[in-house]
């Protein structure tokens, strides 16, 4: 077999564009990865987080099903990435491999069935809720690790499914799910001005509990969560870009798990950059012996095209709108992420959102009217350095040329 450039991978993660029918990377991983003890019975009774799980492969028949761990009780943490940071990642990945998951096949236009009911009644819940899985067969001890959605433990065909809990539904929830006339993206932005949690949303989302009735599908885990993050930020960009631009470069930094965020806020209209450096040894990043990166960029009046570098860079749109919409500013934002060979788990965007999140809510690490000390902080901080920041950024490499005139203009003027 051909070998695989291992640049194709730092941009592919785990989406098959090497042709392969998996992810060589992420079964390596997986390998390493096996429950303690799985539940020998085809019955499970537990407390869903609640959570659920819809397929992308087979599109428009897709998997949907249940996922609840084996115990009761209050089981929220196993599938809320808003409570994750500050929590070991070796928890994480106990929560959600040892939720199970029972599936079966439906075409995502089937929202009147049954089942599917069933997983509204579940999903809508702001609590856990206690439900019964039966599946057709002992659940199998295979995970799934992805750049996308949160990690998935065993899984197997589902036989039946019945809520025994009382959900507890908020009532804007409710109302929007029984609003039949107001489409999917109003809801989405409704349910977050009434700050139901973003991760709650993506799933609503996902299981066809939102917008017009005609239209109403299932949508994929996946794409639901990159598209809640492009719905939310599409609306505080229509907001932000009426707002005045900051003064002075702001610069914002977190370290957290191996990898280095770095956040470059700069005076100017609306215009955003996400760039990573995969070290080697890392993630996306195995067999390369020099570090690889890769980034996306919007202007003022956004994207016609999606991102190569994937759902990191709505997930990271989101914090960042979320950030300067609470301040009631625009400007040019730069944010970076350095990932380097101790962290080597795919584990979803929700790590990128909420690192993000918690930087941006702290003070900025500096505050200056002049870019070299911006560059300065980048040579300090960063491993990859300005000089290689600088060179693979379009609107870092603008800033710099933009700043250089103006300090000529002003010398010239001077003088």
């Amino acid at each position: 077999m051909e070998r695989i450039d291992p640049r194709t991978c730092a941009v592919c993660r785990g989406r098959g564009w090497c042709g392969l029918s998996y992810c060589p990377l992420i079964a390596r991983r997986i390998a390493s990865f096996r429950l303690k003890k799985v539940s020998g019975s085809r019955e499970i009774f537990g407390s869903s987080p609640p959570s659920v799980f819809i397929g992308r492969h087979g599109y428009p028949v897709v998997n949907i099903g249940p996922s609840t761990p084996p115990e009761t009780g209050d089981t929220s943490i196993y599938d809320f990435p808003e409570k994750w940071i500050g929590v070991r990642l070796e928890n994480i990945l106990n929560y959600r491999l040892s939720m199970i998951t029972g599936s079966r096949k439906l075409r995502i236009n089937d929202i009147g069935n049954p089942f599917i009911q069933k997983i509204h009644e579940t999903i809508l819940s702001l609590k856990p809720v206690d439900v019964e899985v039966y599946l057709e067969k002992t659940p199998r001890p295979i995970f799934d690790l992805s750049e996308f959605e949160p990690p998935r433990g065993p899984r197997a065909p589902l036989l039946d499914f019945r809520v025994v809990g009382n959900p507890s539904i908020p009532r804007i929830v409710d109302r929007v799910y029984n609003d039949m006339d107001l489409k999917a993206s109003e809801a989405v932005v409704i349910l977050y001005k009434y700050d139901i949690p973003v991760s709650m949303i993506q799933k609503i989302f996902s299981v066809g509990a939102l917008g017009a009735r005609k239209n109403r599908r299932l949508v994929p885990t996946r794409w639901s969560i990159t598209a809640v993050d492009v719905i939310i930020s599409k609306h505080l960009l229509e907001k932000i870009k009426s707002y005045p631009e900051i003064n002075r470069f702001e610069v914002y930094v977190r370290r957290y798990y191996d990898n280095l965020f770095i956040a470059i806020l700069a005076p100017g209209k609306w215009s955003f950059e996400w760039m990573e450096a995969w070290w080697p040894g890392s993630t996306w990043n195995p067999g390369v012996k020099e570090v690889i990166v890769e980034g996306d960029y919007e202007g003022y009046c956004g994207r016609t095209s999606y991102p190569d570098i994937g759902g990191c860079y709505y997930a990271t749109r989101l914090a960042v709108t979320e950030h300067l919409y609470s301040r009631g500013r625009q400007a040019i934002v730069v944010v970076l992420r350095e990932i380097y060979p101790g962290f080597n788990l795919p584990i979803g965007v929700w790590f990128v959102r909420e690192n993000i999140r918690v930087m941006l809510r702290g003070k900025p690490v500096l505050k200056t009217s002049d870019l070299g000390e911006v560059i300065s902080v980048l040579d300090r901080e960063t491993k990859l350095g300005s000089k290689k920041w600088i060179n693979s950024s379009r609107l870092l490499k603008r800033l710099l040329y933009s700043y250089s005139i103006d300090k000529y203009l002003e010398k010239k003027s001077s003088g």
